[in-house]
């Protein structure tokens, strides 16, 4: 079982639940071979605390082989401290790991206007995280899709077109997590 553990950018804001990067990853897991059931436990607005608080529970009643977790955006547009979202998301890698799931953290990026000494202590976090931990991490998840205001339902949120290269971007970083698909 894969559980994604992300906020609004996870959850499909604005869109049908189907149109978002989760749903595809179901479609493109089982048209490659893939026997995984995929939890979606993403909350538009969520943060590193509430995710924190809420995985505990969530990793009892799923038991995830593999947890996608995509949190900090919106610890970064409400500005806060880089220690309290590092030491989060560290508490979550931690939890995870102890339940026995192989851990995909996805990283997100702030705009400029946040200033360059925050935002570069922003996006350094996951990379310190997942060489700490030593666990698989996608730099940016919005990856080619953030720089185009056409993908972007409001300069935040990526529109129906753009989640299936935001899964692109999820799906190189994945693979190695899954293991062989089954004998087709």
């Amino acid at each position: 079982m894969i559980l994604v553990w992300g906020d609004s950018l996870s959850a499909a804001y604005g869109l049908k639940p189907s149109q978002g990067w989760v749903e595809y990853l179901k479609h493109r897991l089982l048209e490659r071979g893939y026997h995984y059931t995929v939890v979606n436990g993403s909350m538009t607005g969520e943060t590193t605390s509430g995710g924190l608080t809420r995985l505990p529970h969530a990793l009892e009643q799923n038991k995830p082989a593999i947890i996608i977790l995509e949190l900090g955006a919106n610890d970064g547009l409400r500005g806060t401290p880089i220690k309290v979202m590092k030491d989060n998301l560290a508490r979550m890698i931690e939890l995870s790991r102890k339940a026995g799931a192989k851990i995909l953290l996805a990283g997100i990026l702030l705009p400029p206007n946040y200033g360059q000494q925050f935002t570069q202590e922003f996006s350094a976090v996951y990379t310190d995280l997942a060489r700490q931990y030593h666990v698989s991490l996608l730099p940016f998840f919005l990856e080619g899709v953030a720089q185009h205001r056409e993908l972007l339902q409001d300069g935040l949120h990526p529109t129906a077109a753009a989640e299936p290269m935001v899964l692109d971007n999820v799906w190189p970083k994945l693979v190695p997590l899954l293991g062989q698909p089954a004998a087709q």
